[in-house]
């Protein structure tokens, strides 16, 4: 039995509805009430759960480096494009919006392994629930934008090629 293959516009429309459905589903288990259970940690945790929260938050303050840092040289190339006098503002425009969409796909990364880090210590059943759907959520927006950056990308190959013609 010969399997046919799956063709990339099927998936671009499972994949994201699959998520989406893995989204509402953890967040329906988020909504039942939580039921607190003190639980005795030992001192070994405690200071593992104290490193691990500085090395969340260091991943944290990572991210908004790296996103604050590719705005505000958006913003000075944007401002740079509007007073040059060339005539490829759309080019350059767009070229501007693809490089800050690729660093915020970095900085949802740090943002996930934030997220990772803090729930890796003696996890509770709800903080996994939690983490799940903020995994997917920031995943949905990964993928996202990485299929907006590859398509506008292609769009810019195409229109390089025509040009040379």
């Amino acid at each position: 039995m010969k399997r046919e293959p799956v063709s990339p516009a099927s998936v671009n429309i499972i994949l994201p509805l699959a998520l989406i459905l893995g989204l509402v589903l953890l967040l329906s288990l988020n909504a039942e009430p939580s039921h607190t259970e003190a639980i005795s940690s030992s001192p070994l945790e405690s200071w593992l759960k104290l490193i691990v929260g500085y090395l969340a938050a260091g991943t944290e303050i990572a991210a908004a480096v790296v996103i604050g840092s590719a705005v505000i040289q958006g913003i000075f190339a944007y401002i740079r494009q509007l007073f040059s006098r060339s005539r490829q503002s759309f080019n350059a425009t767009e070229s501007i919006r693809l490089k800050l969409g690729r660093v915020l796909v970095l900085g949802l990364e740090f943002t996930v392994a934030s997220d990772i880090l803090r729930t890796a210590v003696a996890p509770t059943r709800q903080d996994i629930l939690n983490l799940g759907a903020i995994v997917l959520l920031r995943t949905l927006l990964n993928y996202f934008l990485e299929a907006e950056i590859k398509q506008a990308e292609q769009s810019r190959l195409q229109q390089s090629e025509f040009d040379d013609k």
